[in-house]
């Protein structure tokens, strides 16, 4: 998701004046958001190492990652449809609510008030987490290290442009497998009665919409059939995961067809012409 856009500081304000510039502003609020998901993601996963994640401390660490995600999107969201909506350009109708729906950011901010009012998912947290990493490290690159050395471009602001040109795309790939093996727990937590189906409904939607809108979850599903394939031609599967499999195939294919928006609003499109 993109960053709230702020002016570039001044070399002539002193730098008292320029951080307190900068701190009032809403991006360096949707920073403080990354920042504190990122050390309370951290606070949980310690506690989970350490087999206390029911803890009170752990709990609280737990729910504010997600309030502060929610947060950081929620700012980016206001920021993007503020402006439509004062002007009467908001989507409105039907199509308008699908247009809103199809947004990711606003997918991610109704994803992690589900994720914020479900029983404790640990791994819910990774591609926030990552996401967060990335947010994190630009704002200091492009806001906060201009805020205190104005007009220069040390090397730490070098460095940190590389490594998230470098590692960009792979984590991405990275989120794109955790969401769908997030799927699979919610799934296999539900069928044990740890998760509702309600949450699986609802992150089932995110996912197809995910699909819809990212190569990189493509790509990563597109893997996860190919050694599905290869392992269902193999003489040492038994016959029952090989017919679980081809079902499953089936079943996640039709639910594509049944859920492609493009194809629905494209019927309902030309039945008003006829």
């Amino acid at each position: 998701m993109a960053p709230p856009t702020t002016t570039a500081p001044s070399e002539q304000q002193p730098l008292t004046v320029r951080v307190l510039n900068l701190a009032q502003t809403l991006q360096f609020a949707w920073f403080v958001g990354h920042l504190t998901l990122l050390l309370t993601t951290t606070l949980y996963s310690l506690a989970v190492f350490k087999f206390s994640s029911s803890s009170v401390g752990a709990t609280i660490s737990y729910r504010l990652a997600f309030l502060s995600a929610a947060a950081t999107y929620g700012i980016v969201v206001y920021k993007a449809y503020r402006a439509r909506f004062r002007s009467g350009t908001m989507p409105t109708g039907q199509q308008g609510f699908i247009k809103i729906l199809g947004d990711e950011n606003v997918q991610y901010l109704l994803m992690a008030f589900a994720w914020l009012y479900s029983k404790p998912v640990y791994f819910a947290l990774l591609p926030f987490t990552v996401y967060s990493t990335f947010h994190f490290l630009t704002y200091i690159r492009t806001n906060i290290i201009p805020t205190i050395t104005p007009g220069a471009q040390p090397g730490l602001a070098e460095g940190i442009n590389k490594f998230v040109k470098k590692n960009y795309d792979a984590s991405m790939h990275l989120v794109a497998h955790l969401e769908i093996l997030l799927w699979a727990r919610v799934f296999l937590w539900v069928l044990v009665l740890q998760n509702s189906w309600l949450l699986l409904m609802v992150y089932t939607f995110f996912l197809r919409a995910r699909y819809a809108q990212s190569v990189f979850v493509k790509d990563a599903m597109k893997g996860l059939e190919l050694k599905g394939d290869a392992l269902s031609v193999d003489a040492k599967v038994p016959e029952g995961v090989k017919t679980a499999w081809e079902i499953a195939k089936t079943l996640v294919k039709r639910f594509g067809e049944m859920t492609d928006v493009g194809k629905m609003m494209g019927v309902q499109q030309s039945v008003k012409k006829d």
